[in-house]
């Protein structure tokens, strides 16, 4: 038997819904809700929240909580490719770094791409960037040699060739070492 009587005033367990206990059938409860619909409800479902019972709403936050059921969060996962991609890439051809190549002489080429390869080095080191790609074509292998000298010259880095399938045998990755 339910402990309701009619005029208490009552709210559902799983819903917001609040009115008044206009019937009851055995177990069976019937209210008149705020907005004046007559609703049938086990007497399981509802709570009083007049008369001697004083339920507040945090109790009933609480019971409703207690009945959720905790959503799995969603793990980003990052593909393989994704997860090894280098952060940076470089495209030290002479045509990205200068507008008219055939102004400038062989050396002044090779100078501007040593530089830009040091400046770009040197902002990643700085900005914690880990991986960097510098593509350098295959050519004559003039500046992937003086690439190698130049990496070489710092302890927190090394350089090896970069992935065959993406870039061929024209570029260099570089793993920078972070000191945390």
């Amino acid at each position: 038997m339910s402990h309701f009587q009619i005029g208490d005033i009552v709210e559902t367990i799983d819903d917001v819904i609040k009115g008044v206990v206009e019937s009851i059938n055995g177990e069976q409860i019937t209210i008149v809700s705020d907005d004046g619909f007559s609703l049938d409800f086990m007497a399981k479902e509802l709570v009083c929240i007049s008369n001697e019972i004083r339920v507040s709403n945090s109790e009933i936050a609480e019971i409703k909580k207690e009945k959720e059921l905790p959503k799995r969060k969603k793990a980003t996962v990052l593909r393989v490719k994704e997860r090894t991609a280098p952060k940076m890439e470089v495209d030290l051809h002479i045509n990205q770094l200068v507008k008219n190549p055939k102004q400038i002489g062989k050396f002044e080429m090779l100078n501007l791409q040593l530089d830009t390869a040091k400046r770009q080095l040197d902002f990643a080191i700085s900005k914690r960037i880990q991986k960097i790609v510098f593509i350098h074509g295959v050519g004559e292998g003039v500046l992937k040699e003086e690439l190698g000298y130049l990496f070489g010259k710092y302890d927190n880095v090394k350089f090896y060739d970069a992935d065959y399938q993406k870039y061929g045998l024209g570029a260099t990755e570089v793993y920078i070492f972070q000191n945390f």
